[in-house]
């Protein structure tokens, strides 16, 4: 810890963040505001419990919690003493919990409902000591002493990904790399001076990797409890937001909701997006609606949030299909099945190189091998470069179907969809077919007055993509299965089919 080139840690950025503007307001919710000496007390003061407790360096820390600052502050005091994070969604199940915790060897377990997580320890082998999220936040003595155990090489966030089968991964983060998230965040994100913003998506999550960069950049966090499109256009008014991350979902309900229900939304300035595909067509819409304040940003839980940017100047039609450029201080390539890099135009899996990459998956070094052959993270993406150097995916590797002995990619098809005025979202998957191997198969949820027949649907995907694509059936659904991140849950929508022509061959 003496050595002099040694570089800061996630929680040294928040810390100093914290301790440069005092009196600025951190946190905004319904009970109070929270300021930025205010939150680098109840950090320290959480450290301080939850080593009193017996939280060592090494140690697996789990926190469940909704959407509240001390979910936020307890995050960064397990992170201050060497300890690795691990979130647990409040929407999971019990099941998930207990296996993500038993995966991730979990010692100590913070908890809003201290009862829920006595019960969930209870089943776990090795049960990990519980705490109280309101007990830790009340502990004593009041401290500004944010411990500096943690160093740069270690785990500071270890993130389960979701929407896999079998064994869950979990995905080692260090400080490294949550350091250059940051940087490369506040780089490329084009907050506004004035940065006010309004935080809907997961603070254990999703949240918790942006909280950090925009409190670097002197802004305000508003927190609610969930996603509400009414709730945030109501919040946005009259707190005069400036910036919001929301996901491609949530960007078409609140499409929907404001042309039903027009809003004063003109004091934003900035709105991110990522965490899944958006359609060209409605994000032609949404930029109509807001103007230009749209950033996307592409990234993965291995290489998170920040691998390229479609900066607001990019936002041009030529160019809404693209996740936009590479940052400098990454390597980005998109490989051949060889790992050779692939011509302009050629479509390929995306690869990434730099300090933004996750050290491995935990306990699983022939999974990390995999991903990490030949010193490229291999994605799982396919996409493309254009000769301007934009980066367009076609979809997830594993998501692409083979129909009639010709490659489809989902994206392509649920694009097409989307481009129908009737087509308020849709999804694509592939399911079994004797003739066809699988059978292109969408879900579709209609604009509220859509005439729209499901054969004129698939005839105009058959005039926009050709034969190979159009649906071989489109079903109609009031909505589609969302992850508790915002991402179309396609393992939900397989899953009765698959399922079924499993126990068909059994």
């Amino acid at each position: 810890m003496n050595d002099p080139r040694r570089r800061p840690t996630i929680v040294d950025l928040v810390s100093r963040s914290l301790q440069r503007h005092p009196g600025r307001v951190a946190f905004a919710t319904p009970d109070g505001d929270l300021s930025y000496g205010e939150l680098r007390r109840l950090i320290a003061r959480i450290a301080a419990a939850l080593r009193g407790g017996g939280v060592r360096p090494g140690d697996g820390v789990a926190l469940i919690a909704p959407n509240r600052p001390e979910a936020f502050a307890a995050m960064v005091a397990a992170q201050s003493l060497g300890a690795r994070y691990t979130p647990l969604h409040a929407m999971g199940s019990p099941a998930d919990h207990a296996i993500v915790c038993e995966d991730a060897g979990i010692a100590a377990l913070i908890a809003d409902e201290p009862r829920y997580a006595e019960t969930l320890a209870a089943e776990l082998r090795t049960p990990p000591r519980v705490f109280g999220l309101d007990a830790l936040a009340a502990a004593e003595p009041d401290t500004d002493d944010i411990p500096t155990v943690a160093r740069e090489s270690d785990i500071a966030f270890l993130a389960y990904t979701g929407g896999t089968t079998g064994r869950p991964k979990g995905v080692m983060l260090s400080h490294r790399s949550l350091v250059t998230h940051v940087l490369l965040s506040v780089a490329h994100w084009q907050l506004p001076t004035e940065l006010r913003f309004l935080g809907s998506t997961p603070l254990t999550h999703a949240l918790a990797g942006m909280a950090p960069a925009i409190f670097h950049q002197a802004g305000s966090i508003t927190l609610t409890k969930g996603f509400d499109p009414a709730e945030f256009c109501e919040i946005v008014r009259t707190q005069r937001i400036t910036a919001t991350f929301l996901v491609p979902s949530m960007i078409y309900v609140l499409l929907d909701h404001v042309a039903a229900h027009p809003a004063d939304l003109s004091s934003l300035r900035t709105i991110l997006y990522g965490a899944a595909p958006m359609s060209p067509d409605r994000l032609e819409q949404a930029l109509d609606v807001f103007g230009p304040v749209f950033v996307q940003f592409y990234g993965q839980t291995e290489a998170p949030n920040t691998v390229t940017t479609l900066s607001k100047q990019d936002h041009e039609l030529r160019r809404l299909a693209s996740c936009g450029k590479p940052h400098p201080a990454l390597d980005v390539a998109v490989l051949d099945d060889h790992d050779q890099p692939c011509a302009v135009g050629e479509l390929g899996e995306v690869c990434v190189r730099g300090p933004l990459l996750m050290d491995g998956y935990w306990r699983q070094p022939e999974l990390t091998a995999e991903a990490l052959r030949n010193g490229w993270l291999h994605t799982g993406d396919i996409g493309r470069f254009d000769e301007d150097n934009y980066l367009y995916l076609a979809d997830r590797k594993k998501d692409m179907l083979i129909t009639g002995g010709f490659n489809v990619y989902p994206r392509e098809v649920e694009d097409a969809l989307a481009a129908h005025p009737d087509v308020a979202a849709a999804a694509v998957i592939g399911v079994p077919d004797p003739k066809w191997g699988e059978a292109v198969t969408a879900f579709v949820v209609r604009t509220a007055d859509a005439t729209a027949t499901a054969e004129e649907l698939i005839a105009h995907v058959r005039e926009l993509k050709g034969p190979v694509h159009a649906p071989k059936r489109l079903d109609f659904v009031d909505g589609l299965p969302l992850t508790p991140l915002g991402k179309i849950d396609k393992k939900r929508l397989r899953a009765r089919f698959w399922d079924a022509a499993d126990r068909a061959v059994n």
